[in-house]
């Protein structure tokens, strides 16, 4: 099977977003996934693109929600609007609030009143799944571990992860702190959207610092939110050199645990042939352990670079994608490349489209961010 993975220009400014064209089988006979829809503003585009580049009548076989941002979602509205949808997976919260109850700090709701204000605050899922619902056509799953998607198995989040990670969202009710450490999931001591905010105010004024191949600065320890550890990490297998990752927008607990579930059930990481860099390059999503563990051990500087990293971010972003963070990918056997305002494709077996340019060879950043 070919698997042709196509990342679109997506947000600007300080605003990224994501939305991934995934195209699998052979060219006389393929079908059509779509990752995350983006902004708002972009969903009409995505349907656009969709249908000059694989014709008007074009059917997506799977609509999959890694997660419930808006950067993410908004944009699916318009796809489920204007393109036929077979199968959509996204995760619905409010069917986790009986498992998630235990962990919330006020224990007087009851599972049906806990259901009732979660779906309240996911207006926008509600939203999507009920215009799935009345199509009567699409038939509407929720991506944990284990569940296949096209030519994917979902490595994370898993049906017993997801219930500690939701209280932990920002427009859920209070989380009951001591029960989740308990239960050994609390992603960090600034969960919800504070850390995103303050990742991109401290990166305006930014120092810089001198890195080299063999003095990697990132850190472990990264914090992101909660909800970004719920995203769908998708991963497939499709011969030898030929895995695939694609990660959303998740941290260290959630590719920390999409490992374990891959180790678990024989499913080889590392010579990937294709890898997504998570949330925009950030570096609160990952750190050299994590990426040791996914994509192997630094390499020699000489060393064959043999597998795609791609990463989302705009054209006119100063915070993403962080150096460090390329470089990171770099040294572990990656050629980077970032969107920045342009669609960037990983043809994975099938021919080039017309209007494609090659894709130029990454460098090395000698400066890097410098930790605040």
């Amino acid at each position: 099977m070919n698997c042709e993975i196509e990342f679109l220009p997506v947000g600007e400014k300080s605003k990224p977003g994501d939305a991934v064209v995934v195209r699998y089988g052979d060219a006389n006979g393929y079908k059509l996934m779509l990752v995350d829809g983006g902004h708002a503003d972009t969903g009409k585009q995505i349907v656009e693109h969709i249908q000059s580049q694989f014709g008007t009548n074009s059917v997506i076989s799977h609509l999959v929600l890694t997660h419930s941002d808006t950067d993410h979602v908004s944009g699916i509205r318009e796809v489920l609007s204007e393109l036929p949808v077979e199968n959509l997976w996204l995760h619905l919260p409010w069917l986790s609030a009986a498992a998630a109850r235990p962990y919330f700090a006020d224990k007087r709701w009851t599972d049906d009143g806990l259901a009732e204000e979660i779906r309240k605050r996911h207006d926008m899922i509600d939203e999507i799944v009920t215009a799935a619902w009345a199509k009567k056509t699409i038939k509407v799953y929720q991506p944990f571990a284990g569940s296949t998607i096209g030519p994917f198995r979902v490595l994370s989040p898993s049906k017993v992860a997801y219930p500690l990670l939701l209280p932990q969202f920002d427009n859920t009710p209070d989380p009951d702190k001591e029960a989740i450490e308990a239960a050994g999931l609390w992603v960090g001591k600034q969960p919800g959207t504070i850390a995103r905010a303050f990742d991109k105010a401290a990166a305006v004024v930014q120092k810089w610092v001198n890195e080299s191949w063999d003095k990697e600065l990132l850190k472990d320890g990264g914090v992101t939110s909660a909800r970004n550890e719920t995203s769908v990490v998708l991963y497939a297998d499709l011969g030898v050199g030929r895995r695939l990752l694609l990660t959303g927008d998740a941290g260290i607990w959630g590719l920390t645990m999409s490992a374990e579930y891959a180790e678990q059930n024989q499913l080889p990481l590392k010579d990937f042939a294709f890898v997504q860099i998570p949330h925009h390059g950030s570096r609160r999503n990952v750190g050299p352990t994590i990426l040791d563990r996914l994509l192997g051990p630094v390499r020699p500087e000489i060393a064959i670079r043999n597998t795609s990293a791609f990463v989302s971010a705009p054209k006119d972003d100063a915070t993403h994608p962080r150096k460090m963070v390329l470089n990171a990918f770099m040294r572990r056997g990656c050629e980077y490349v970032a969107t920045q305002g342009g669609k960037k494709v990983f043809w994975g077996g099938f021919p080039h489209r017309p209007g494609y340019e090659d894709l130029p060879p990454c460098q090395f950043n000698t400066e890097v961010e410098e930790y605040d």
